[in-house]
């Protein structure tokens, strides 16, 4: 699935090529996705002009002066920029086109993205209003996740993946965070330190500065705007890595589930 660097590397990758240009049509080959494409996107979004392509947690959003287009990529989503005249695949499901010819084209197998649009703010939207906070920007920090998690007795993994308290800390990038923090992934949230959750902050926003740096995380589905994947599971210190030998200490990695997803730990390296 499509985490924050994946979603900020697709950003990075379609803003030179749509902001400030204008849509000349819009072809929707397959409305039902997640939620319904608005029927009327087509006309609406028709001679529209991209002031700006900017991310809020795993949305994109594609403001105009009248009105914010939201597309996420769901479990298996892509956006990426074609040349007119190449035909469209079977899970090709929207084309998005400009003036110049440029096309963004919306590609999702398994239907679990979407395509939104809405007149208010973007940010009072409610798929974004409840949102935490940033990981890379000034008001996320140890502090305030040490303060959220007081008397809280989810595990810290959970913790750190729910997306109100941070935004856009995926299964990999908490499971790699986690194993740079030392922390181990059940202990519960109310019991982890000021100065623990300081240096956890911290290696959330290293790990999610990496991962962007290197184009995200291909494991099976994502690739960027030029069809590209991305490189970031070659630098992988636990995720994908159970049974071989820790990094570090050499202790064999193990693997439980936790909220059914894959926790990858050092036993002697995270407490």
């Amino acid at each position: 699935m499509p985490e924050l660097p994946e979603v900020e590397t697709t950003r990075r990758g379609i803003t030179p090529y749509i902001e400030g240009q204008t849509v000349k049509r819009v072809i929707i080959r397959q409305p039902r996705l997640r939620w319904p494409v608005p029927e009327n996107l087509e006309q609406t979004l028709k001679g529209l002009r991209i002031q700006t392509v900017s991310r809020r947690a795993k949305y994109l959003l594609l403001a105009t002066d009248a009105g914010t287009l939201l597309l996420h990529l769901g479990m298996s989503g892509s956006l990426r920029i074609i040349s007119d005249g190449q035909t469209a695949g079977k899970h090709d499901h929207i084309d998005f086109i400009f003036a110049d010819e440029i096309i963004l084209r919306f590609n999702d197998p398994r239907r679990f993205g979407a395509a939104l649009w809405t007149t208010e703010p973007a940010e009072q939207h409610p798929l974004l209003k409840d949102l935490g906070p940033e990981p890379l920007l000034e008001d996320f920090s140890g502090d305030l996740l040490y303060e959220l998690s007081r008397n809280k007795k989810t595990p810290i993994k959970s913790f750190i993946m729910d997306s109100h308290i941070v935004v856009g800390v995926g299964n990999i990038y908490a499971n790699e965070a986690l194993f740079m923090a030392g922390i181990h992934p059940v202990r519960q949230a109310g019991k982890i330190s000021l100065s623990r959750y300081q240096k956890l902050a911290g290696c959330i926003q290293v790990i999610l500065r990496q991962a962007i740096e290197q184009g995200g995380t291909t494991l099976r589905d994502f690739v960027n705007e030029a069809g590209k994947p991305g490189y970031f599971q070659q630098q992988l210190n636990v995720y994908g890595r159970t049974g071989l030998p820790c990094i570090r200490c050499q202790q064999i990695l193990k693997e439980i589930r936790l909220a059914n997803r894959s926790t990858v730990f050092c036993s002697d390296c995270q407490r």
